[in-house]
């Protein structure tokens, strides 16, 4: 009866849960603090500073006995800077303080557990067993992880010290610590030393382990041969509820067996030596791995850390040469083994899940398979991962390296999806079990006892009664379920009857602990899959192996699965380290740096192939069919032989012509490729890490947009130096294909590719992109300003009518590009569409700034003439007088080639403005930006006005204005001289001198009537008339050669202008003179009938 009291009253259950809950965070905690002290960057200030430097290594040589008082000189930092000191370093004195605390605790259990002489078998009370060889392994990490902790004594000394400094005295806890820091600097000798009297409980538990483990450590062939995790192989049982008297062991994961075996044989390594069975299991464990997790990516080097520990002991040298034995063997054919195990898991978990997403259903009775096909390939992931980073010298280095990871993960991925997607089917399955079956089975059970003490029948009642409680119902209704109490019951019903001498020994009754584990597996399919999922497949480590998968051509289709692992870092936290908030920063950064990877390579296959097309499209354009037009007109003389060696042209299509269509092309390679990499896309629409919801389609989009801009721009080939540049229509062309190509990626990934092209060419119709990158606005404003504006400027090139373009002088030189090629209505149409209302209001704001640059000049000509121009307004009726005063004007032809540039520049403005014809309101400047034609420049008004400035009144400016018309209207007369001033019939009209002067003028006079009177423009024909009669006198042909010309261009001015009406000309001008005139320039003109 005391025993039983006792039994009752220790609450094993209860502490080692509790137990191994606290030492996996003071685990995770000490590995946070080794890392911190580790990493330069997060190292704590008061270890790297300058000052603290003689305190750290007076108390790293002197502790734990520190002279607080007598060495005061090494001292003095800390003397300073107590406050400091304290604050820096209480966080981790606390922690480790946490290591004595845990310490304590666990030598009690532990040493009531041996006084209890409990029996443990992972079979029958698997929980009890679990969780006492997990708290074994997880204070055995505690203690080896602080021991690699090399700053861990300078901070507790350093926090002592200013402990003392502050206070006037130690920490009452510092000797216990110091003393802890002392006994484990050598930790495996010491933990030896602790576990001997251990042995028996340890040694029963593990040997429990001698049918599961080596179960689980079958080569390939055998699983093959049992068709392992194969729903297929047995087709009228697929119904059948998968279930076995090993539940929860079917899926326990190989390494912690490991972990259990190999440190738990070393801290109780005497059962070595007087136990064959220890023995067996523990070499088989030793030939399975070079290298085991503590936690995180913290190693053990097994071999080595086991080979150091047994050289110290007497009588062990046959333990040793086992030791190096195994070693051999791992080296030799481990690593062959496991690759064939992954080998048959990723064909094995294919198969799996395909006919599970085509029947979600059976998720219910073999939801078995997919726990244990996830426990397995985590198994073998983490070790390659652990093995590939600490590779041995071998002669087959390409065992630790799978480039077909990515496939595995995938699959993993997968299945895992499957559990959280049909949770739904797993819980109606199992309620229904749980109800209908298990509650039956426990009731019988428990009838069928002989003896079942009260706290025990207690117990078992309210399983049954639980149980029977379920209904199909509440999932119909979507309770929430929560089994956990049931779990913990069974956990203490096991602590209960594993007692030496308890009243109900739970190994007597082997069937109720197989129902009871039966039913506990049930209930967490129900309450609880998620945690089974994160246990039996958490993958975090796997992230290393990304690049030996992105260049496996094969496993493109899966590297998605690489970046969905990081949403299962937000798992791996603990509320006993919240300082790890920059798992988040780095969870969320190796996320994004995978999807960033991923897009780089989507994208650079799609832009392959767009550019693959656009130059079969740039065959088919027109530029390049004389050659086969040249052929079709001689086609019915005598084909001439090919010269030896000579490459015959081959035709547009010739591509698509093949002789076998298992040849593929480099073309088939690309839309290969890119099948594979959007496949990737198909594993997630978006990702949760932590707070963060990612979508991976957006980053491609944001690599398309980049790169897309940036090929625009390389396709319009500017070169500053020589002012080469692409024909916009070429440009458009281009463009067309590489939009109707990024389209059919819609095909394969649901992307929006309209959005994509209308946020590029937006940007492009701008003067900067959104990077700062110049774009095709700014390389055209900048080309027809710089090369074509500028010779047409020097009359190199002249404005045609006719064809509506500009096309080049005759000159001696070769010109440098065909300037209609570039400027006519195909061309600027292909502009306008280019960069769009906001391309060519950029264009035009850059024209008119030119524009007012020589306006601003030729006001500075007025106000230089303005005495005379003030006489020549009010005596223009006076020739006598008036040929006067313009013999004492300065500067007439700059006035005249500054006209030529504002009609050239005004010439193209308004070629580019009727290029853009879309709808929209009709008022001045918005109809303008939409290609409308108004009365008034807006542009050019809003220009001339900003020139005003305060200092000059507004009947200043309009008296500036009429004399620059005046000044204007009597240098035409000096055109007459200009040999490019002559009339051309064949090009409708006038050539550049003339025809820019028409243009200028004009404008000019619309512009300034917002700006001037109406009555005021009366002056151009009063006063040009004036000067040009006089032309008529000068009987020398020579000088007055293009004299009909000018007439005719006073003719034009007065018909651009809705302001000016022929009557007004006439009323100064005799139309006489430009009937003749006419008749003159057209006298030399052959008219040619069609």
């Amino acid at each position: 009866n005391v025993l039983t009291t006792m039994d009752y009253q220790q609450k094993l259950a209860e502490k080692l849960t509790i137990l191994n809950e606290r030492g996996s965070g003071v685990l995770i905690r000490m590995n946070h603090i080794k890392k911190t002290c580790a990493d330069p960057k997060q190292r704590p200030s008061i270890l790297t500073d300058k000052g603290m430097e003689s305190a750290v290594k007076y108390i790293n040589k002197k502790f734990p006995n520190i002279d607080f008082r007598g060495n005061i000189q090494n001292l003095t930092g800390i003397q300073r800077q107590k406050s400091e000191v304290l604050s820096a370093t209480s966080s981790y004195y606390d922690s480790f303080l946490d290591v004595i605390e845990f310490r304590d605790h666990v030598y009690e259990l532990l040493n009531t557990i041996d006084a209890c002489q409990c029996f443990f078998d992972i079979a029958i009370n698997f929980d009890f067993t679990k969780n006492y060889l997990d708290l074994i392994i997880t204070y055995t990490s505690v203690i080896i992880t602080l021991s690699r902790i090399d700053d861990k004594k300078a901070l507790v000394g350093m926090f002592n010290c200013a402990h003392e400094m502050t206070n006037g005295c130690s920490d009452s806890s510092y000797p216990r610590l110091g003393q802890m820091f002392v006994e484990y600097e050598h930790p495996w000798k010491k933990l030896t030393e602790e576990f001997g009297p251990h042995t028996r409980s340890v040694t029963s538990a593990l040997l429990s382990l001698k049918m599961v483990y080596p179960r689980r450590n079958l080569p390939a062939e055998q699983w093959r041969g049992a068709q392992l995790l194969s729903l297929l192989s047995a087709p009228a049982a697929m119904l059948d509820p998968a279930c076995c008297d090993t539940m929860s062991c079917e899926y326990l994961s190989m390494e912690v067996m490991e972990r259990w075996i190999i440190i738990g044989f070393m801290l109780c390594h005497s059962s070595l030596n007087s136990n064959q069975a220890s023995l067996e299991l523990w070499k088989m464990a030793l030939r399975s791995s070079l290298y085991l997790t503590l936690t995180r990516d913290e190693m053990l080097n097994i071999h080595k850390v086991t080979e150091d520990l047994f050289d110290g002991f007497k009588g062990y040298s046959k333990r040793v040469a086992d030791i190096k034995e195994c070693r051999e063997h791992v080296i030799v054919n481990c690593g062959a083994m496991h690759r064939e195990r992954r080998q048959f898991l990723r064909g094995a978990l294919k198969e799996l899940f395909n006919v599970l997403e085509d029947e979600p259903g059976l998720l219910g009775p073999k939801a078995l398979f997919v726990i244990m096909a996830l426990s397995f390939s985590r198994d073998e992931v983490l070790w390659l991962v652990r093995h590939s980073e600490n590779m041995p010298k071998i002669k087959t280095p390409e065992d630790y390296v799978d480039n077909q990871m990515a496939e595995l993960l995938f699959y993993m991925q997968k299945l895992r999806g499957l559990m959280r997607k049909y949770n739904h089917v797993l819980q109606r399955y199992h309620v229904q079990y749980l109800a209908q079956f298990d509650a039956l089975v426990l009731n019988d059970t428990i009838q069928n006892m002989y003896v079942c003490p009260e706290e025990e029948s207690v117990l078992m009642s309210s399983f049954v009664s639980t149980l029977s409680g379920l209904s199909i119902k509440q999932v119909e209704n979507k309770e929430e379920f929560d089994f956990r109490a049931l779990r913990l019951d069974w956990l203490r019903l096991q602590a209960y009857t594993s007692v030496n001498k308890a009243p109900l020994p739970l190994k007597d009754y082997p069937d109720l602990a197989k129902v009871m584990n039966l039913i506990q597996f049930h209930t967490r399919m129900v309450d609880s899959v998620e945690e089974v999922l994160q246990e039996t497949s958490d993958t975090v480590h796997i992230l290393k192996m990304f690049n030996q998968s992105q260049d496996e051509m094969t496993m493109k289709r899966y590297l998605m699965s690489f970046p969905s692992v990081c949403s299962h870092f937000s798992q791996c936290g603990h509320p006993l380290c919240p300082e790890e908030v920059i798992m988040e920063k780095r969870s969320l950064r190796l996320c994004v740096t995978f999807l960033e990877q991923i897009a780089k390579q989507t994208s650079n296959i799609v832009l392959e192939i767009c550019a693959e097309q656009c130059n079969l499209n740039e065959q088919l354009l027109p530029k390049h069919c004389a050659e086969n037009i040249s052929a079709a007109r001689h086609r019915k003389q005598k084909k001439p032989v090919p010269k030896k060696g000579e490459v015959q042209k081959e035709k547009p299509g010739a591509e698509s012509l093949r002789k076998d269509r298992t040849v593929a092309t480099n073309v088939d390679k690309m839309h290969l490729t890119l099948t594979e990499l959007c496949s990737s896309y198909s594993l997630c629409n978006d990702l949760i890490v932590f707070d963060h919801i990612v979508v991976p389609t957006e980053f491609l989009l944001s690599h398309l947009e980049t790169r897309l801009s940036e090929i625009i721009v390389r396709m319009a080939n500017y070169n500053q130096t020589t002012q080469e540049i692409a024909r916009p229509s070429d440009l458009l062309a281009g463009i067309r294909v590489y939009t109707a190509t990024l389209h059919s990626l819609s095909s394969y990934i649901n992307v929006d590719v309209t959005r994509l092209v209308k946020n590029v060419l937006l940007q492009q119709t701008q003067p900067l992109d959104s990077r700062g990158g110049a774009t095709i606005t700014n390389i055209y404003t900048n080309w027809f300003l710089e090369c074509l504006l500028r010779q047409a400027s020097n009359s190199l090139i002249v404005h045609c009518p006719t064809m509506h373009c500009f096309i080049n002088q005759t000159i001696d030189s070769e010109p440098s590009f065909r300037a209609e090629e570039f400027s006519d209505i195909s061309e600027l149409r292909a502009l306008a569409e280019l960069i769009g209302p906001y391309g060519l209001k950029f264009l035009s704001e850059n024209l008119m700034w030119h524009i007012t640059s020589q306006v601003s000049e030729l006001k500075k000509l007025v106000i230089e003439n303005m005495d005379i121009l003030v006489q020549m307004r009010s005596h223009f009726d006076k020739p006598e007088e008036m040929a006067n005063l313009k013999k004492r004007l300065t500067g007439g032809e700059n006035v005249l080639k500054r006209m030529t540039i504002i009609g050239v520049i005004l010439s193209f403005k308004s070629m580019a403005q009727d290029c853009l014809k879309d709808v929209t309101l009709s008022v001045f400047e918005l109809a303008s930006a939409a290609g409308l034609t108004c009365d008034i420049d807006p542009a050019l008004v809003t220009a001339i006005r900003s020139m005003q400035t305060d200092n000059i009144s507004v009947d200043e400016e309009y008296k500036l204005t009429c004399l620059l018309l005046v000044y204007i209207a009597v240098s035409l007369p000096a055109l007459a001289l200009d040999n490019n001033s002559s009339y051309s019939r064949e090009h409708g009209g006038e050539y550049s001198s003339i025809r820019s002067h028409l243009l200028q003028t004009s404008a000019l006079k619309r512009s300034s009537c917002l700006i001037c009177r109406l009555h005021s423009l009366c002056v151009v024909p009063q006063t040009a008339s004036s000067t040009l009669l006089q032309l008529g006198q000068n009987v020398e042909r020579v000088e007055v050669k293009n004299r009909e010309s000018i007439y005719l261009l006073l003719h034009m001015i007065v018909e651009e202008s809705p302001f000016l009406s022929q009557d007004m000309l006439e009323s100064c001008f005799p139309y006489v003179l430009l009937r003749n005139a006419y008749r003159e320039v057209y006298r030399s003109f052959i008219v040619t009938l069609g």
